[in-house]
C-alpha cells in the first residue's frame, strides 16, 4: 500500500475534535520581504500583498487557525510591516480576549540580542517568552506567505498519535519540482528519515517513482522540544538559524520527526497549496479562481477566507452612450470598482478599480487602480493606486514593455506607480528630484500615505 493511501485509511478511522487546537499557539513569521516579487515587496512586506481580489496573502494563514479553532496566534513581523500591521488592526480584531483569544503583532524588537531577526528559527527564539508566557502544549509554526485553505486538526491529531516530538506538513510534488523545496524521505510509518533543502537527487515517496514529499513551511513542535532545540541552535556559529537548514537537521538526529501529507478528505489527492513568492507563481495564484474548475474557494462557507473589510459600495456595471453593456467572462469583480463599456476576460479585478472603454485579458488589477479609456492590458499585473492614461497598451509588445515594465520569464508584465510616473515624466521631458519621485510613489503605493490600507 502506498504511503498516502496508509495515511488516509488513518485519517478516516480517526476522528479529530479541536482538543488539540486548545492546546496550540500559533506563530506566524510574516517579516519576509520576498524579493522575488520584485516591485511588488518593494514598499510591503510579502504576506500584505493583494491577492484574489478582497484578500491578503496573510488572510489565508489566519483563516485557517481561526477555522481550526486555534485562536491564540502571534504574527512575527519585520521588514516594512506597516502596510500589514494596518490591515491586522482592521481585519483581525474580532477574536474575544476574555476567552484567551487573540491576533498579537510581535514586531522585531532585539528582544534578546542586539540584532534583527537573522533567521526563520532566529525570529521564534528572539520571541521564546512569547511562548512561555502562554504555555502552550503545542507550536505550530506557520509562513504567512502560502495560499491554500487547510484544518490544522488532522495534522495536529497525527503528531500527538505518533507521540512525535516534530511533524512537518508536506505537500506531494512531482521529481522536477523538487530542487526548489526542502525534501523529505520517510519510512512506511511516515517518520522522516532525511531532511534535505533543494536537492539535486530528491528522494521519492515509497512506491512512486517520480513523486517527492516538500515542506510546506509548517511545523508542529511539541513545546518543551521546540525551546530546547531553539536554546541549541542560538548557542552555536556555524548556523543559520533556521528551521529547515538547521533545526530539522538536528532534531533528526535525536527525535522523533514525522511527515504529515496534505491531501484531500474525500479523494485523496494532495491538497491545494501554492507558494506565491515569485511574480509568476503569484500570477498564475490569481488566475487560478478565473476558471469554473477553480480549486481553492475563498468563499466556502464551511471554511471561509476572512479579511478586513473593504467598506466599498457594490460593484456597478454601466453601459456606454449606445447603450453597449461591456463584456465580463470568467473573471472575480470585487466590491467597489466601476465598470463602464468594457470587456474582462480571465482576469482578477480587485476593489475599488475604475475601468471605461477599455479591454483587461488575462491580468490581476490591485485595489484603487484607475485604468482611463482606450487602453488594452493583457498578460499583467497592475499594482495598487496606479492610474493607466488613456490610449495604454501592455501585454502586446515584448520589446516595447521591456523598456518600462517588469516583465517576467513566462511573459507577464508586472506595472506600479513609479514604472507609470517615469513614463510621464520621459515622455512630457520633466526632470524631477529622485527624493521628489519616492515621495510620489509612497503616496501611490500600499506603503502610506494617500492610498491607506
Amino acid at each position: 500500500m502506498q504511503i498516502t493511501d496508509n495515511i488516509q485509511s488513518k485519517r478516516n478511522g480517526t476522528r479529530h475534535s479541536r482538543e488539540y487546537a486548545r492546546d496550540t499557539l500559533a506563530m506566524i513569521l510574516a517579516g519576509g520581504r520576498g524579493t522575488r516579487l520584485s516591485e511588488l515587496t518593494e514598499w510591503r512586506v510579502k504576506p500584505a500583498v493583494p491577492f484574489g481580489g478582497n484578500y491578503r496573502i496573510i488572510d489565508f494563514s489566519l483563516s485557517n487557525c481561526v477555522n481550526s479553532g486555534i485562536n491564540r496566534i502571534g504574527v512575527l513581523t519585520q521588514y516594512k510591516s506597516q502596510s500589514l500591521i494596518r490591515h491586522l488592526g482592521k481585519g483581525w480584531n474580532f477574536l474575544n480576549s476574555k476567552f484567551g483569544e487573540f491576533v498579537e503583532i510581535i514586531p522585531a524588537q532585539k528582544r534578546i540580542k542586539d540584532e534583527w531577526y537573522e533567521g526563520t528559527a532566529d525570529s521564534i527564539y528572539q520571541n521564546i517568552d512569547f511562548i512561555i508566557k502562554h504555555n502552550p502544549e503545542y507550536v505550530l509554526i506557520l509562513g504567512g506567505d502560502h495560499i491554500y485553505q487547510m484544518d490544522y486538526n488532522p495534522l495536529l491529531a497525527f503528531h500527538e498519535e505518533n507521540e512525535a516530538d516534530v511533524t512537518i506538513g508536506c505537500i506531494e510534488i512531482s521529481k522536477e519540482e523538487a530542487g526548489s523545496f526542502g525534501i523529505m524521505a520517510v519510512d512506511e510509518q511516515y517518520r522522516i528519515t532525511r531532511f534535505e533543502e533543494k536537492p539535486d537527487n530528491p528522494a521519492v515517496v515509497p512506491g512512486k517513482k517520480n513523486r517527492c514529499l516538500a515542506s510546506m513551511g509548517i511545523y508542529v513542535f511539541k513545546t518543551k522540544k521546540l525551546l530546547e532545540l531553539l536554546v541549541s541552535d542560538a548557542d552555536k556559529e556555524d548556523t543559520a538559524h533556521d528551521f529547515g537548514r538547521d533545526i530539522i537537521p538536528v532534531a533528526l538526529q535525536s527525535s522523533k520527526v514525522f511527515a504529515w501529507p496534505f491531501l484531500e478528505e474525500t479523494s485523496g489527492r494532495p491538497g491545494y497549496w501554492r507558494d506565491v513568492g515569485t511574480v509568476d507563481s503569484y500570477y498564475q495564484a490569481n488566475m487560478e479562481l478565473t476558471g469554473g474548475d477553480a480549486k481553492l474557494n475563498p468563499g466556502n462557507p464551511e471554511w471561509p477566507v476572512h479579511t478586513a473589510p473593504a467598506h466599498c459600495p457594490p460593484a456597478r456595471f454601466m453601459t456606454d452612450e449606445n447603450g453597449w453593456p461591456g463584456i465580463i467572462s470568467n473573471s472575480v469583480i470585487s466590491a467597489g470598482c466601476s465598470l463602464s463599456d468594457t470587456r474582462i476576460e480571465n482576469s482578477v479585478i480587485s476593489s475599488g478599480v475604475k475601468v471605461r472603454g477599455s479591454e483587461i485579458i488575462n491580468s490581476v488589477i490591485l485595489p484603487d487602480v484607475d485604468i482611463k479609456p482606450g487602453c488594452r492590458i493583457k498578460n499583467a499585473v497592475i499594482d495598487k493606486g496606479c492610474t493607466i492614461t488613456e490610449g495604454t497598451i501592455i501585454g502586446e509588445s515584448r520589446k516595447a514593455d521591456n523598456e518600462w515594465f517588469r516583465v517576467s520569464g513566462t511573459g507577464v508584465r508586472l506595472v506600479t506607480a513609479e514604472m507609470i510616473e517615469a513614463i510621464r515624466y520621459r515622455q512630457e521631458k520633466l526632470f524631477i528630484p529622485a527624493a521628489a519621485l519616492q515621495l510620489k510613489k509612497l503616496n501611490q503605493t500600499d506603503y502610506g500615505l494617500a492610498a491607506g490600507g
